[in-house]
């Protein structure tokens, strides 16, 4: 079985002969991966979304079963980096980088008080020169030969508290600040038409997202999700599956959601990512419980504790339990709950998919 017929295969609940493999990992650690294996290093793709799609031609010659790809900067639009050491993108997002982390800078639209405010607001534009350059060029070298993830994290809630500030935004949707819901429908919009333009690319799954939970609970009410997200998110859902009635959706929220993927499953969600397992109630267990047969699973390898601090054994033992909970019935694509960082061994990252390529039919 190819890795595309996998993925595939997968997507459209049709039996594999293991769960299909997706990975993706930050820079430092793609460079020692790649060191370890002599693969060609490749930067990383100058996106929001970087790790997320970057590091294709290592990731394949791991033998992952589908790659992703997502809108790039374009080619008037590059992130900008200052004499102070702040990045600015072409949202107006300010990041500077505290070891080996970004942290946010600035937020441009840190003082909007007004729906002018958001209007007057220059949002990037969609079909920018040079946006979608990297997904064509990817989809037609690898399309044939794996699956292709359409990469839309960041889709609504993220990109809005980037632009105003998290605790700003919270506080204004609390009180109702007419220019929430304009800033909203503007994000959801040019989310919307990105994903849009990811289908007529050709992918086969568009995942989206937005981190709606903290490691114990959620970062909102249930009551606020349903009065600013659920209905762009539904709509969203349906404009894409109105273009491409075959196209997969998954939807990215670490933390702690169990309460919100139940409203998921009624939006017409194929997929639930990440499953953090060391989240509040998000063991695969639980989650299998809960929710098996009702929405499909992609994810649940630790990123947290299992991938940095298990053994290779542990690795490959854990690996195997959770293919076999989550995967009951098929439609488990296995990952990791988030890239994978710098402090996982090269063995450890190995141990992970030697394990993933020694499942048969566990599920």
């Amino acid at each position: 079985m190819t890795h595309r017929e996998r993925f595939i295969n997968t997507l459209n609940g049709v039996e594999t002969d293991r769960p299909p493999l997706y990975i993706s990992m930050v820079p430092q650690l793609a460079k020692r991966m790649s060191a370890y294996l002599n693969v060609p290093y490749e930067q990383p793709v100058s996106s929001l979304l970087g790790s997320r799609i970057s590091f294709n031609n290592m990731l394949t010659y791991m033998g992952v079963d589908a790659i992703g790809v997502a809108a790039c900067f374009p080619d008037n639009g590059q992130p900008v980096l200052r004499d102070d050491g702040i990045t600015i993108n072409e949202w107006g997002i300010g990041t500077k980088t505290v070891g080996l982390y970004d942290e946010f800078a600035i937020h441009p639209l840190a003082h909007a008080q007004t729906i002018e405010d958001i209007e007057n607001y220059p949002f990037p534009k969609v079909d920018a020169p040079g946006r979608f350059r990297f997904a064509e060029e990817t989809i037609a070298k690898y399309g044939n030969d794996f699956g292709i993830i359409g990469d839309l994290e960041c889709a609504i809630y993220e990109i809005s508290w980037y632009l105003v500030g998290l605790e700003k935004l919270l506080m204004d949707m609390m009180l109702e600040e007419p220019y929430v819901d304009v800033l909203l429908d503007k994000v959801t919009d040019i989310a919307t038409q990105t994903g849009l333009r990811l289908i007529e690319c050709g992918v086969d799954m568009i995942w989206a997202g937005d981190d709606f939970g903290s490691q114990n609970s959620l970062i909102m009410s249930p009551e606020m999700f349903d009065r600013y997200f659920a209905p762009r998110i539904g709509k969203m859902f349906a404009t894409f599956k109105a273009a491409n009635p075959n196209i997969k959706l998954a939807w990215h929220s670490c933390g702690s959601i169990i309460p919100l993927i139940p409203k998921f499953i009624d939006l017409g969600l194929d997929y639930m990512n990440p499953l953090q397992p060391m989240a509040k109630d998000m063991d695969a267990e639980n989650i299998s419980n809960l929710f098996q047969g009702k929405i499909n699973f992609f994810g649940a390898i630790c990123v947290q504790e299992l991938l940095p601090n298990g053994t290779p054994e542990q690795i490959k033992s854990e690996v195997k339990r959770i293919a076999s909970v989550l995967g009951k019935g098929g439609g488990y694509i296995i990952a990791p709950a988030h890239n994978i960082q710098d402090d996982t061994p090269v063995e450890n990252v190995m141990a992970f998919v030697e394990a993933v390529k020694n499942l048969n039919s566990v599920c």
